[in-house]
Formats: structure tokens, C-alpha cells, sequence
């Protein structure tokens, strides 16, 4: 298994892993996924990776910004989805490392993450990795007639930002 940077090729695949998160009802409150460009436009150019195992994607992860203020040009919010035949072999926890790893190295200081709480894998991996839980954000959203909370996370670089 390798680690590289997500391409517009790599995009149908990473659509339908998107898409399996989506229909799990615990990776997000999308209902459903957008098409590249508006993916492309509202995501961090780097870093975005992808795990592959020869040609198939098995995950992938990216960063969104929190705010368009110059202020919080190093703040941005995780994004990581694995493969349902993937998961629990540790490609959650190596993409998510190295998404850690790539954005401290492109100045980003501060990582946050929004986590449904049934979700026990994801905030296990993300504490795993230094994350560390601010609270709960009760009945954020609703989702599908239903208020949802979320577990709110932040992970704070020791190299980026000081």
C-alpha cells in the first residue's frame, strides 16, 4: 500500500468511497456527494491524499478551510473516509498520520474535526493521533428527522505555527 497526492483521477473512486460514508449515516451530514469541481473548489489543494493498493483507492483524506479570514489561513478541518472493505486494518490511522505530517509541513498549525459520536473507530484513531475532544456540539444538525450531536476535536502542531 502506498500514500499519494489525491488527483482528478482518482476522483471516481474517491467519489464512491465518499458516497459508502454518506449511506453509513455516520461519516457526515452530506446526503450526497458533489461533483469534482465543487469538490476541488472547496478543499485544500495540499495536502489530499489517497491510499492505494496497486491501482484501487482503499481511502482518502483532505482538508477544508474553516474560515476565509487571513487570520485562520492555518486552521482547517479533516476529512477522512476508508473503504467499508477496508476498514479496521489501519489505513484510517496511516492516511490520517500522514495528512497530520503533510500539513504541518505546508504551515497548517491548528486540525479540527467533527465526529459523530457513534462513530467510536474515527475518535479513537483521531485521539489516537493527538486529537484531543473540546466538547460535544449537541443537536448540531438534523439529519433525517433527527438532531445529531457531534464530537468536536482539535489537534495542535508543535512544529507548525510557533
Amino acid at each position: 500500500m502506498t500514500i499519494e497526492p489525491l488527483k482528478f483521477a482518482h476522483w471516481p473512486e474517491v467519489k464512491s468511497i465518499y458516497e459508502l460514508g454518506i449511506a453509513s449515516g455516520q461519516a457526515s451530514f452530506q446526503t450526497t456527494a458533489p461533483e469534482w469541481e465543487e469538490w476541488n473548489n472547496s478543499h485544500i489543494f495540499k495536502p489530499r491524499l489517497v491510499m492505494m493498493e496497486g491501482n484501487k483507492v482503499l481511502a482518502w483524506a483532505a482538508l477544508t478551510p474553516v474560515s476565509g479570514r487571513c487570520v485562520y489561513a492555518g486552521v482547517a478541518e479533516v476529512s477522512v473516509y476508508v473503504d467499508p472493505q477496508s476498514q479496521g486494518k489501519g489505513i484510517g490511522r496511516q492516511i490520517l498520520n500522514q495528512l497530520i505530517l503533510e500539513s504541518e509541513q505546508n504551515g497548517f498549525w491548528t486540525l479540527q474535526a467533527g465526529i459523530f459520536p457513534e462513530n467510536a473507530a474515527s475518535l479513537k484513531i483521531h485521539e489516537q493521533l493527538g486529537f484531543r475532544i473540546l466538547g460535544v456540539r449537541e443537536k448540531i444538525g438534523m439529519m433525517n428527522g433527527v438532531w445529531r450531536d457531534t464530537v468536536f476535536l482539535e489537534r495542535r502542531s508543535k512544529i507548525a505555527g510557533q
